[in-house]
């Protein structure tokens, strides 16, 4: 009998970060996306604010909503 896989859980996108993901940060870069393109890191509460900034100073960041958000 075939089972479905069990899907993974989704991961923080904090370079080597396992942490289970709280938040998913949305960003596009106005060079190469259009305006309605939103990209999207995943991060735990540790990262939520490093990856934030990151973006925020090239100014990427759009919004950051919790995961799992409609």
């Amino acid at each position: 009998m075939n089972q479905a896989p069990e899907s993974e859980p989704d991961f923080c996108s904090a370079k080597g970060c396992r942490a289970d993901a709280a938040w998913q940060v949305l960003w596009n870069n106005p060079r190469i996306h259009t305006p309605d393109r939103r990209k999207v890191w995943l991060a735990c509460d540790d990262h939520k604010g490093s990856l934030e900034t990151f973006l925020g100073a090239r100014g990427f960041l759009i919004e950051t909503i919790p995961h799992g958000a409609p």
